[in-house]
This record gives C-alpha cells, structure tokens and sequence, in this order.
C-alpha cells in the first residue's frame, strides 16, 4: 500500500468520525465544531486531489465564513443544547431501512459492477492551479463573477434592511 492510500484512509477514518461526531453530537456548538473539522479534512482530500485552489476555497468559505456564521446563530439563538424531539414510531425503522438499502446499493455498484466506473484521465499539471482559475475567471467567466458579487452584495444590503431596528 502506498502512502497516498493510507493518507486517504487515515483522512477517511477522520472525516466519518468527524461526521457521526456532528450528528450524534447533544451541544449544537460542539457539533458545528465537528463540522469545520470535516471540512478541513475534505480540503486535505482537495489537495491530495491535486486542486489547491477548490481546497483553499474550502477553507476559506466554508470552514471560515459559513461556520463562523453558523456559530453566530447557534449562539445568538441559544440553541447550544438540542431537544428531543417527539416522532412517530415508523420514523426510525423507515430510516434504518433505508439505510440498509443504500448501502447495499453502494456496496452493489463497488462489487458487481466492474468496468462501470471510468479510469482517471491524465490531467495537466497547472489545472485547478489558483493562477489558471483567477485567469479564467477574470476573462471568460468575468460577467458571472460580477452578477454574483452584485447579488451577494445586495442579500447583505437585504440582510441590514431587515435586522435593522426602527428608531
């Protein structure tokens, strides 16, 4: 085995951890916590993937913004210690059937099915590159790039108009 298989399984092992440890988590901060800890290990994949920008891009929006964002609201509302929440008995022998058919599913695709999924094509070494992105973003793609900076500024605008107490 090589190091780059067991870097992946190591990281694998790390990021399923880090995913029951957010939905099996009581304390909704603690589970936000778990969280920011998968993303980071999914940009570890990003860059083991050979894409350093989308790995940054990771990091810098969603384990940065999105989740500072989601701690402030966690906090804001109070909503740090989850409830329990009284369901129907069909609720949880639904979810563990359909559990089971999805794994068996995946477990059918990796094992019966041979030839199915295609072999990686060789890729050149500057694609994904954050020079070869910041190119094509500023030439091709530069009208989608401010359309998108001019939504995002006018949600913010949105965002103060609505929070904004009268006086």
């Amino acid at each position: 085995m090589t190091l780059n298989y067991a870097l992946f399984f190591i990281l694998a092992a790390i990021a399923i951890a880090s995913a029951l440890g957010m939905l099996l988590s009581k304390n909704a901060v603690y589970s936000a916590l778990f969280l920011i800890l998968n993303f980071n290990v999914v940009a570890i994949f990003y860059v083991l993937l050979n894409a350093p920008f989308i790995a940054l891009t990771q990091i810098t929006v969603y384990a940065g913004a999105i989740m500072v964002l989601f701690l402030f609201v966690i906090m804001l509302l109070g909503a740090e210690q989850t409830g329990r929440i009284s369901s129907a008995r069909w609720v949880k022998p639904a979810a563990y059937s359909l559990g089971i058919i999805l794994i068996s599913e995946i477990l059918y695709i990796i094992f019966a099915q041979t030839g199915v999924i295609p072999d990686a094509a060789s890729i050149a070494a500057e694609f994904g590159s954050p020079v070869t992105v910041g190119k094509a973003l500023f030439s091709r793609y530069l009208l989608p790039f401010e359309a998108t900076s001019v939504l995002l500024i006018a949600s913010m605008i949105g965002a103060i108009v609505l929070t904004k107490r009268k006086s």
